[in-house]
C-alpha cells in the first residue's frame, strides 16, 4: 500500500493520528497538460506548521481567480486508484464527468483542473493537516482544521497570480467544511458551491429532530396501510370466487 493509501485509511478512521508529512519535502514546477503545475507548494499556519498544496494554474502569467479545497483525502491519490468501484460507476452511468479530460488529476469530491484551468481558473488542492504531504495531527472539523483553511484561502488571495477572489467547491467534506470557514468571514473568499454539505453535525448528522421522526413514523404507517390494503383485497378477491 502506498503512503497516500495509508493516510487515506488513516484519516477515515482515526481522529487523532500522526500520519501526515511526506519525506524530502520538496516544491517542482512543470508544465504538462496545458497547465503549469506546482507540486507540493508550502503554506505556513498560524502555529508554524507548513502545509501543501498543489496548485494548477493556465500557462500564461496573469491575476486569475483560485478555485481552492483543503480535506483530508490525499491530493496525491488519484481517484481510479482510491475509488476504483466509484470510478466506474461514474464513468458508466455519467460519461459525460470524464470526457474531454485525460482524467490524470481527477481526486475524489474535488473539480478537475483540466476542466477549469483552461477557462483560466486556479485550482488549488491543499492536504489538511495531518494528511497527504501535510505534517501535524488529524482533527476532523475541529476550530484548529478550520483556522488552517482561513489562512490558505488568505494566502491564495494574496498570490502574484491570484485575483485575490477564492472560491471554494466541493462535495460532502469538502462541502461541510466551508460552511464552517466562512463563519470566520475570510476577506479574500468571494464564492462557494457546496454539495451535499452538512452545516451542523449534531442537527444534520446525528439528531434530525422531531420532524425526521414524524416523517418515518408517517412512511411507516403508509407501509403498513399500503400492506393491509392489499391483504384485504386479497382476501375481498378470494371471497369472490368462493
Amino acid at each position: 500500500m502506498t503512503r497516500h493509501g495509508l493516510n487515506e485509511i488513516c484519516s477515515l478512521y482515526s481522529p487523532y493520528w500522526v500520519v501526515g508529512g511526506c519525506r524530502k519535502m520538496t516544491t517542482r514546477t512543470e508544465i504538462r497538460d496545458g497547465m503549469r503545475i506546482e507540486w507540493d507548494v508550502p503554506i505556513p499556519m498560524d502555529d508554524g506548521i507548513v502545509l501543501r498544496a498543489d496548485v494548477f494554474r493556465p500557462v500564461a502569467d496573469g491575476r486569475y481567480p483560485v478555485l481552492l479545497t483543503y480535506g483530508p483525502y490525499a491530493k496525491g491519490l488519484a481517484f481510479q486508484d482510491g475509488y476504483p468501484s466509484a470510478w466506474e460507476r461514474m464513468v458508466t452511468q455519467h460519461p459525460d464527468v470524464a470526457a474531454g479530460s485525460s482524467n490524470k488529476y481527477q481526486n475524489w469530491e474535488v473539480v478537475d483542473p483540466e476542466k477549469w484551468v483552461r477557462h483560466d481558473y486556479i485550482c488549488v488542492r491543499v492536504d489538511s493537516r495531518g494528511c497527504g504531504c501535510s505534517p501535524g495531527y488529524i482533527d476532523h472539523f475541529s476550530p484548529r482544521e478550520t483556522r488552517d483553511f482561513y489562512d490558505c484561502i488568505e494566502w491564495a488571495g494574496v498570490q502574484p497570480w491570484s485575483n485575490g477572489k477564492v472560491g471554494l467547491n466541493g462535495i460532502s467534506y469538502y462541502g461541510i467544511n466551508q460552511w464552517h470557514v466562512a463563519s470566520l468571514r475570510p476577506p479574500h473568499l468571494a464564492a462557494m458551491c457546496i454539495w451535499e454539505g452538512a452545516a451542523d453535525w449534531y442537527r444534520d448528522m446525528t439528531h434530525h429532530g422531531l420532524g425526521e421522526l414524524v416523517r418515518h413514523a408517517s412512511k411507516d404507517r403508509a407501509v403498513r396501510r399500503g400492506r393491509a390494503g392489499k391483504t384485504l383485497a386479497r382476501t375481498r378477491r378470494a371471497c369472490l370466487r368462493t
